[in-house]
């Protein structure tokens, strides 16, 4: 990726941080520092950090332990690096030094409380007026819209789940596990190039359809019943999110009722976005019409959410926080109807925010029309 871009996106972090009055802010969300500086390495888990960025005017740092140094160097090369082997607060005195910052910024969304304290009192012990502030959001912010290459690295990724998707729907069948489908997509991404599903994979027959994020089980599909089938890849550190939901055979009335109800909700979503629009409106024309037909109080969760590094950032759809949805924003539509004990319906796209409307990313159907 050419590195002009990582020093345009640093430039609009710091106009960011002038806003909030930030001599210095460390960025810890490993989508975040990639996006800032083209260093790759991801946190196996939020208690194993693989580094941090600290940036102000002037500096632009990548503390990081032995494991990740070279990887660092090769990949952030506009950047001074710092080595650590006891942790983050082993390196901030002497980085602080030189000029401790009087407002001192970090993602305390993403940091543990430990870690918090750590820097805290490192922060403290330097320059006792200072302040340390959490400022969640400030990259996030600028992940919203994305850049021309970043949508085509979203095509492609969702070009792989679609293929995979359309793999695996020839091969459904009565008699199958759910742990089994859900299988065959994971190795289908990773066979297909992808580095890795962008979630677990979500494979819900019968009552488990039911279930908005149900975990894949021994459970064999039936004929007639709904089949939720939620995937996505990570393809060049891009994401993909897509929904279908898949029936064996003629489904009873009660089913061909929520699919129908469904679809014409999620057809409604689509037509409401475009540049300028607030979220909860959006939220707004598809809930409408699940709540026309009598099923507002089964449809729980937000219409859509942004997809990008991560499979889940801003904006959301739902029908709180309103934010104005702006052109190249990249949203999903995915209203769903469930019913305990019986089965669910949801169905999901992806469209990228235009100036009059919206294009939908998906090139794949596959939904019913009965």
């Amino acid at each position: 990726m050419d590195r002009q871009i990582f020093s345009s996106r640093l430039d609009r972090l710091l106009q960011l941080m002038e806003q909030q009055r930030l001599d210095a802010y460390l960025v810890s969300v490993p989508e975040n520092r990639f996006y800032l500086s083209g260093y790759e390495a991801e946190d196996h888990h939020i208690m194993e950090s693989s580094g941090h960025l600290y940036i102000t005017p002037d500096r632009r740092l990548i503390l990081t332990d032995s494991r990740y140094e070279e990887e660092a160097r090769r990949e952030a090369p506009d950047f001074e690096l710092i080595v650590y082997s006891q942790g983050l607060a082993q390196v901030l005195p002497g980085i602080f030094s030189d000029r401790a910052p009087e407002r001192f910024g970090v993602e305390g969304h993403y940091l543990t409380y430990r870690t918090y304290r750590e820097i805290e009192e490192v922060l403290r012990a330097s320059k006792p007026k200072s302040a340390m502030v959490s400022v969640n959001g400030l990259a996030e912010k600028l992940r919203l819209v994305k850049e021309p290459s970043e949508i085509e690295l979203i095509r492609a990724s969702l070009a792989l789940t679609e293929k995979v998707l359309l793999s695996t729907w020839e091969r459904l069948a009565p008699g199958r596990t759910e742990k089994e489908v859900a299988w065959e997509i994971e190795r289908g991404i990773r066979e297909g190039g992808g580095q890795a599903v962008s979630f677990p994979p979500i494979v819900a027959g019968g009552p488990n359809a039911a279930l908005p994020h149900a975990v894949p089980t021994d459970r064999t599909l039936k004929s007639g019943e709904p089949v939720v089938l939620d995937l996505g890849s990570k393809l060049s550190l891009y994401c993909s999110d897509m929904t279908r939901t898949w029936i064996s055979g003629r489904p009873e009335a009660k089913i061909r009722e929520i699919y129908r109800v469904v679809r014409e909700a999620q057809i409604a979503g689509q037509e409401a976005v475009r540049a300028g629009v607030d979220s909860v409106a959006v939220d707004a024309a598809a809930r409408g019409v699940i709540e026309r037909a009598g099923y507002g109080d089964r449809f729980g969760h937000g219409l859509g959410h942004g997809v990008g590094l991560a499979v889940h950032e801003g904006p959301g759809l739902r029908r709180q926080n309103a934010t104005i949805i702006e052109e190249n924003m990249v949203v999903t539509v995915e209203p769903g109807i469930y019913l305990p004990g019986s089965g669910g319906v949801r169905l999901e796209n992806m469209v990228r925010v235009t100036r009059n409307g919206c294009e939908v990313l998906n090139s794949v159907d596959l939904f019913y029309a009965w």
